[in-house]
């Protein structure tokens, strides 16, 4: 079964990173993908377009790049670069972070290999991993995002907190554009995808290991605090009253999520460090 790879890029991306990337998804792994779709999302800089100039030579019969002429956001950039992939089976990547070398080898036995498919009771429409996290080395990870295994208890902890690491997700195609596709949705594209997709009857896995290393530390932290991520989270969660998704009690416990946005920083980075399973 041939899968394609999803990824979007933007001007303020590293294209050192983005390099890194790009060696994790094809070179390293064991099993490659069959197409690697890049979204360009709007204009980026020299050294981001020298480096997809270097994918696309390299790559010329996999790698295909979509240009927008401006920048729409990710929901928008993921939704157009999805209709774009040639394959049934979708795999998600950033351009900052790895993959590891067995990655795509193991996630696709999920949608293809008899036996493999035969451990999960129910048949998977969308299947994440758990993720490393660091902060400049790869190779000293700081913290594990776990996530249950089986679709009741990843339906039940997505009414608190995001159920699938997104960079880590690989999803059957038709079943996301029968949903609607990713849309805008700022910062929560994914969870809101992964919502309508439970609401719709879609099957979900999370494999018990990490597949990827994400690189997160300080700067992900300011981007997921303060005033202004505090009104987009109030957004979504406005989207998932009106869907009566949460019952009482839980719309309580996601209010009190928004408002732990406003706390100094160094709190806000100590309950990460809680919620995710500090190295």
């Amino acid at each position: 079964m041939q899968f394609s790879v999803l990824l979007s890029i933007y001007h303020k991306e590293d294209p050192l990173l983005f390099h890194r990337a790009m060696v994790s998804i094809y070179e390293e792994q064991s099993l490659k993908p069959d197409e690697i779709v890049l979204v360009q999302d709007g204009p980026l800089t020299k050294d981001l377009d020298d480096a997809i100039v270097y994918w696309q030579k390299a790559l010329p019969d996999v790698f295909k790049t979509i240009p927008l002429t401006k920048n729409q956001g990710l929901g928008i950039a993921l939704a157009i670069g999805l209709e774009a992939c040639s394959h049934s089976i979708v795999a998600r990547m950033d351009t900052d972070d790895i993959a590891l070398p067995n990655r795509f080898e193991k996630q696709m036995a999920y949608f293809n290999d008899k036996e493999v498919m035969s451990r999960v009771p129910y048949p998977i429409d969308i299947c994440g991993s758990w993720i490393d996290e660091f902060e400049s080395d790869e190779l000293c990870i700081t913290s594990t995002r776990r996530l249950p295994e089986f679709h009741q208890d990843i339906f039940t902890f997505s009414k608190r907190r995001n159920p699938i690491n997104h960079p880590s997700v690989m999803f059957k195609k038709d079943l996301i554009l029968k949903v609607g596709n990713y849309q805008k949705m700022p910062y929560f594209e994914d969870w809101y995808l992964w919502v309508r997709s439970m609401l719709c009857g879609a099957h979900f896995y999370n494999i018990q290991e990490s597949l990827v290393k994400m690189k997160a530390g300080f700067g992900q932290l300011e981007r997921r605090s303060g005033l202004s991520y505090a009104k987009k989270e109030f957004h979504f969660y406005t989207v998932l009253k009106k869907s009566s998704f949460l019952n009482f009690f839980q719309n309580i416990l996601f209010l009190l999520r928004i408002a732990t946005r406003l706390l100094p920083k160094k709190m806000i980075q100590n309950l990460y460090k809680l919620l995710r399973g500090k190295k």
